[in-house]
């Protein structure tokens, strides 16, 4: 039984169809198969909000279906989806541009949620031995006595009936309500690590006129001004959208950014999105869909080497929770998904050694990146309180502020000339090393810091945007 037919979900369902179980996925929201990506686009997904942000479907991911699931990233293609070979857009200042070895794996796909969701679902439909409940909420778990008093989860509850499960996975998303439905079959409280991104952020959709290039890609695709975050994402059949995102605290521009007038405004002043909102390129084709209450989150299911229950696994969202700024949560809800896989492939009738097992593959590959999103995410809050304060966040004191230096004037120009730089950059990106891989790598750290080094000597870094007075002052808004 898989609960929740988000990414993770689906991911899940599809792998354990595949591997040759028997496989019920259960969705809350009635979302019958529309008929193609256009009509998914309209997709009334209450339970999951986000389908109407950018997403990010990162190398990781790529990896993941050209491995195991090539003819669903050949349906994807086929749908209008694209690859974006992250080599084949150097920076025009990269004068080296001989392929590396692996320079195949750095693959992102541009793609809609909505579209990458409708493929999944076809193919989930058409895996054997594998079927949708759609428009069924699950409000809790069955369950009986286990050994040591841990629970033996049997399945699920929908309202007054049960659907009985020789395993359960919830896949339910950052919504989820898991650990009271553990509470209520007796398992003991979920551990739970919660971290507020402190952003809320908006987005729009757009589409490419007939005839209309897209803008090219070997420039910045976004950036962070402090007070502003912003980035491009490219979506399928000429699509594309544009998030912005700003401190929950400043209400000035968490207000104004919600309009259509100053969301327009604002992407027309950005120097990486404003070819890219030219009315003669594009036209828009939603409204602004703003997303707050933004968490990082992690939850522990086995602690002190003992699973508060067996026969449940939670994946995806449900488990681990990071900024969705990051884009990172369908590539690591779908590799969730697919380490699920492999420990029941394992341990295909031991519940105890699944527990541990999933576990300790959740501690290895995707703990890293919530540590990484809340010391990110905590910075972040510092400088952008900072600047709302008018404070300096330059102090030559502050080991902060030499290490934003580094970043600011060594890695962004070193990866713009140096091409081992600028592949160990996108090879973290993309989930494909471990996040502290870049700082950590003593050669690459060399790079670094002899651009760095170098910096009186060249012009200063371009500009990604204007300062927050300006902006203001353009919205027609006070600081």
């Amino acid at each position: 039984m898989v609960v929740g037919a988000g990414v993770s979900g689906l991911g899940a369902a599809l792998a354990l169809s595949r591997d040759g179980h028997r496989v019920t996925l259960v969705e809350r929201d009635a979302t019958p198969l529309p008929e193609s990506p256009s009509a998914a686009f309209e997709w009334d997904r209450r339970g999951a909000p986000q389908v109407r942000h950018s997403h990010a479907f990162l190398a990781r991911l790529y990896g993941l279906l050209r491995g195991s699931y090539p003819d669903v990233l050949a349906d994807l293609l086929a749908a209008g989806a694209t690859e974006i070979r992250m080599t084949e857009n150097l920076p025009p200042t990269m004068t080296d541009r001989t392929p590396r070895p692996n320079d195949d794996e750095l693959v992102m796909i541009a793609c809609r949620r909505t579209t990458f969701e409708w493929v999944l679902r076809r193919a989930v439909l058409a895996s054997p031995g594998c079927s949708i409940l759609d428009g069924v909420a699950v409000d809790g778990l069955c369950a009986e006595a286990g050994p040591d008093g841990i629970p033996i989860v049997t399945g699920v509850r929908t309202g007054s009936d049960s659907l009985g499960a020789d395993l359960t996975v919830v896949a339910g998303g950052r919504r989820s309500t898991l650990p009271d439905w553990l509470a209520a079959v007796g398992a003991g409280p979920v551990p739970e690590e919660v971290e507020d991104t402190g952003i809320v952020y908006y987005s729009r959709f757009y589409e490419l006129l007939p005839g209309a290039e897209p803008p090219p890609r070997d420039g910045p695709i976004g950036g962070d001004l402090g007070y502003l975050k912003y980035a491009i994402f490219q979506g399928d059949n000429g699509t594309f959208s544009i998030t912005l995102a700003t401190p929950t605290d400043d209400g000035v521009l968490r207000s104004a950014l919600s309009t259509i007038e100053s969301f327009d405004t604002t992407a027309a002043l950005l120097p990486a999105t404003k070819a890219w909102v030219d009315p003669a390129i594009a036209r828009p084709i939603t409204g602004v869909h703003l997303m707050a209450g933004l968490l990082n989150r992690l939850r522990t299911f086995v602690v002190d080497g003992r699973p508060l229950a067996l026969g449940v696994h939670a994946i995806g969202d449900a488990s681990v929770c990071t900024n969705p700024l990051y884009g990172r949560g369908c590539s690591t809800g779908f590799w969730h998904a697919h380490l699920l896989t492999d420990v029941v492939r394992e341990h295909p009738d031991d519940l105890m050694a699944q527990a541990l097992s999933l576990h300790a593959l959740t501690e290895e590959h995707l703990l890293p990146w919530y540590r990484s999103s809340v010391v990110q995410d905590a910075e972040a809050r510092r400088i952008a309180a900072a600047l709302l304060a008018g404070e300096d966040i330059d102090d030559p004191n502050d080991p902060r502020s030499f290490m934003r230096s580094v970043l600011r004037e060594g890695l962004a120009p070193a990866m713009r000339t140096d091409p081992e730089v600028f592949r160990a950059f996108v090879r973290t990106f993309n989930l494909l090393v471990p996040p502290d891989t870049l700082l950590s790598d003593a050669d690459i750290g060399a790079r670094v810091l002899a651009v760095w080094n170098d910096r009186e000597n060249r012009p200063p870094e371009p500009v990604l945007g204007p300062l927050r007075p300006e902006l203001l002052g353009a919205l027609g808004l006070a600081a």
